[in-house]
């Protein structure tokens, strides 16, 4: 199978092109042309492909670059000369949601996306404790789409998106939309936000005059706790004073109608249009 790898040497790019790059049944194809992508792709005894080229051998094209450039590169570089029967796969679902791949009835689109490993996941190799976003060492699920193509798309996309984030427990098949419900609407807009709060609490405890390790562990234990009993790890209720705590604070931290102001499909087309929207400071490296 031909892969063209878009982004090769970027963030998610040089992760997927450590997992794919010795594997027998992939023919890798490596787009790439920011100066440190380059050179990270040399490091691995790696050397890019022009994208005219990649493009026109692929089977199967991986667009791993910014959610702001996947419309671009898939309408200027990767889509107009994509083989008939190719498979493009994006890694998030803003670009996709938000109608920027260009349209082409002869392909198929598939959207995938790592759920990353779970905080409660005990892993049998140590080293994996410290593999926090997966792809490595860690065990973890992803979530996939077929947006567009034929039944036995879906199949050579899971396949592929397997071997992308290994190793890998469950494959969840959703659809776009609904995995734009899981990222960004779920993870950040409410899961960031809350946690950016969190942290913020922490400062200003410290602020206060709190050692800054003891806020730290104190309020690390905490989470942990929380996680095991809202997330049904544990079979413990939460505490008569958490309970009231958690009530009163809502009313101060929440408006009454953020669910709605976050999960409403309208909500969630504006979040996905400011992130594929937002102005490129430069190619991230």
């Amino acid at each position: 199978m031909n892969v063209a790898l878009f982004g090769a040497g970027g963030k998610m790019g040089c992760r997927i092109t450590d997992n794919l790059m010795n594997r027998v049944n992939y023919r890798m194809l490596y787009v790439e042309t920011g100066s440190r992508g380059i050179e990270n792709l040399r490091r691995r005894g790696l050397a890019p492909t022009a994208y005219a080229e990649a493009t026109s051998q692929a089977d199967v094209i991986v667009l791993a670059v910014p959610d702001n450039l996947v419309g671009p590169v898939a309408a200027q570089q990767a889509v107009p000369l994509a083989r008939r029967g190719a498979l493009v796969i994006c890694l998030d679902p803003a670009a996709p949601s938000a109608g920027v791949l260009p349209q082409r009835a002869d392909i198929s689109y598939f959207v995938t996306h790592p759920c990353h490993p779970s905080v409660f996941v005990r892993p049998d190799n140590p080293a994996a404790l410290d593999d926090y976003f997966g792809g490595v060492t860690a065990p973890q699920h992803i979530v996939c789409a077929l947006m567009q193509g034929p039944e036995k798309d879906y199949a050579r996309g899971e396949a592929v998106a397997r071997d992308m984030f290994a190793p890998v427990l469950k494959a969840y098949r959703v659809t776009v939309e609904q995995m734009a419900l899981l990222e960004p609407a779920l993870s950040e807009t409410v899961a960031a936000t809350c946690l950016t709060v969190v942290r913020e609490a922490m400062d200003e405890a410290v602020r206060r005059g709190v050692p800054e390790e003891a806020a730290r562990e104190f309020l690390l234990g905490h989470i942990r706790i929380n996680l095991a009993l809202f997330f049904g790890v544990i079979d413990t209720p939460l505490s008569d004073g958490a309970k009231l705590a958690v009530a009163r604070a809502k009313q101060v931290l929440f408006q009454p109608d953020w669910k709605e102001r976050v999960f409403a499909p309208k909500a969630v087309r504006e979040s996905i249009r400011a992130i594929t929207q937002a102005e490129a400071a430069g190619r991230p490296e």
